[in-house]
């Protein structure tokens, strides 16, 4: 009985408070400056991204994702902030494509999961 009570707490965490969720992401946020990242890549679309559903592929700079999820983020009325969720199969790693509906060319940005937060990624090229 005691063993089993040991082994609970091994594998137990603590939910964190609000003051270190915040150190957290401030870490997060250091590590990866958003700021320094420009729109400067190459779109070869096989057809237009609306057309883009589950299951589909998505390959950025030469890495082959797959699309879990294309949907609304946020509805602006003229146009709305479009997201395309996707992973990577090998890695498992979660990763978001975003852009808005009526400037795909120019709006569209990488994000990559770390920990509980989206951070934007530069990349050079993304193909469908």
């Amino acid at each position: 009985m005691v063993a089993r009570k040991e082994k609970s707490k091994i594998g137990a965490s603590k939910a964190l408070s609000k003051k270190e969720m915040e150190v957290e992401v401030e870490e997060i946020e250091d590590k990866f400056d958003s700021n320094e990242i420009k729109n400067d890549y190459e779109i070869k679309a096989s057809r237009p991204i609306t057309a883009l559903k589950k299951g589909d592929k998505v390959k950025v700079d030469g890495i082959e994702y797959e699309i879990d999820a294309h949907y609304i983020l946020i509805d602006h009325g003229a146009t709305k902030e479009m997201v395309l969720e996707i992973f990577n199969a090998k890695t498992d790693k979660d990763y978001q494509l975003r852009y808005f509906s009526d400037q795909v060319e120019s709006t569209l940005d990488f994000y990559e999961l770390q920990e509980i937060l989206y951070l934007k990624r530069p990349f050079k090229r993304i193909e469908w």
